[in-house]
């Protein structure tokens, strides 16, 4: 089992957002195009491989605890790494959707740092809450709900057209970023609470979401987004 960052358990789906931006927000594309092509690599590996493959650069707890100096890149690394095509899907959406104008207000270069930065700091953050756990945590969420993050404080009226479940019925409504961004962070803080009981037997007990990567992910990005410049020019 592998404990994943996913951001699609939720029954709201941003489509698109009406928010332009004033660059072509290449490393977005470039993120987005290097998840896929390492998801493309792992489908095509024999199932001895995919779990050698994975217990390398997936993060485990308790790999990184007894070996931080060995492990610390796995930090990084399992950021571009997805548990399966709806894991993968679902991240690129939110990345697509909200990465191009985070990228547009920090520029290039401090976006990827700022992106890579809340990655890392998303999985200690899921580390911290189980450090001998030898589950593997993997997933871009973690760094895409620091984008989350920063958009909320700094475009959270902009309207985002969403999908919307509602049972066997589904439509699409324009929502506020600060109310489909409000609640998926509200939904994961209720849900990380009630596996802290549980943290040992995360992927079982929670259906295998690292919800305190996301969190911590998210409250980094509001820290460091201001830090890097996202309302410089305002």
């Amino acid at each position: 089992m592998q404990l994943v960052n996913n951001l699609g358990k939720t029954p709201l789906f941003p489509l698109y957002d009406e928010n332009p931006t004033r660059i072509t927000p290449y490393l977005t594309y470039g993120l987005i195009g290097m998840n896929i092509l390492v998801f493309i690599h792992e489908v095509n590996l024999s199932q001895p491989q995919l779990s050698q493959f994975l217990s390398q650069y997936a993060v485990i707890p308790q790999e990184l605890t007894t070996n931080w100096s060995g492990k610390w890149i796995t930090l990084f690394t399992s950021q571009f790494l997805h548990g399966g095509w709806w894991h993968l899907i679902s991240n690129m959406l939110f990345l697509w959707v909200f990465g191009n104008n985070i990228e547009d207000r920090l520029g290039h270069f401090k976006y990827l740092i700022f992106y890579l930065a809340c990655g890392a700091l998303a999985a200690l953050s899921q580390w911290f809450i189980g450090m001998n756990s030898e589950i593997p945590s993997l997933g871009a969420s973690g760094a895409i709900s620091g984008v989350l993050g920063a958009y909320i404080i700094r475009f959270p009226h902009a309207r985002v057209r969403t999908l919307v479940f509602l049972g066997f019925f589904i439509t699409t409504i324009r929502i506020p970023a600060l109310v489909i961004i409000g609640l998926f962070f509200v939904q994961n803080v209720l849900s990380g609470l009630a596996t802290l009981q549980t943290a040992a037997k995360m992927s079982v007990e929670t259906g295998g979401v690292a919800y305190w990567a996301h969190i911590g992910g998210f409250v980094f990005g509001v820290i460091l987004a201001p830090l890097f410049g996202l309302f410089r020019g305002d």
